[in-house]
């Protein structure tokens, strides 16, 4: 037995996410890239991440043929650069790149520079799945800025941290204090 298709997507929406853009292309005309909700780190020996891409974004044949992307994950201030990379304000391929400021990562992939955090890959791995293909990317460089808040995307909508946390209510005042170092 299988969940209905938009069952799944209803659920899913309830799980908030990291909103990145995913980018590649080293030459300026060639550069193309996504948003998703779909990156996270894979591990810190090598230090590495995996990206989840449908095999019809533009972006798909790009990190296969250039063997590099970079995954930019947003602030604040970036929901408009996230809906540019989204197709929604129909802008497409390397005119998505006319908005944010961009240099060229160390495998030559477009990396943020403001970005909350970004990290240079080479492809190390890839995995097909029906629909998309899972891109393992071993990090080359990454840079990060503490001070801006992520942008998260939970109920269909962009959000931070803080706004969640502000309608959430804790019962047990102890649990604040807590940090994910005391479960590990």
């Amino acid at each position: 037995m299988t969940v209905d298709a938009k069952d799944f997507k209803q659920a899913m929406r309830q799980c908030a996410g990291a909103v990145a853009l995913v980018t590649v292309g080293a030459e300026h005309g060639k550069r193309t890239g996504l948003t998703v909700t779909s990156a996270c780190s894979l591990s810190d020996n090598p230090p590495s991440l995996i990206v989840c891409v449908n095999r019809n974004a533009s972006a798909h044949a790009r990190i296969r043929e250039e063997g590099a992307f970079a995954i930019n994950f947003l602030h604040e201030d970036h929901a408009l650069l996230a809906l540019t990379f989204s197709g929604q304000k129909g802008i497409n391929g390397d005119d998505r790149f006319a908005f944010g400021q961009w240099t060229q990562g160390v495998t030559g992939a477009p990396v943020l520079t403001d970005a909350v955090a970004a990290f240079d890959c080479m492809l190390a791995q890839e995995f097909e799945a029906r629909t998309h293909s899972i891109f393992v990317g071993e990090v080359r460089s990454a840079t990060h800025s503490a001070a801006a808040a992520p942008l998260v995307y939970l109920r269909s909508s962009f959000h931070t941290p803080q706004e969640i946390r502000e309608t959430v209510s804790i019962g047990d005042l102890d649990s604040r204090h807590l940090s994910w170092t005391d479960f590990s």
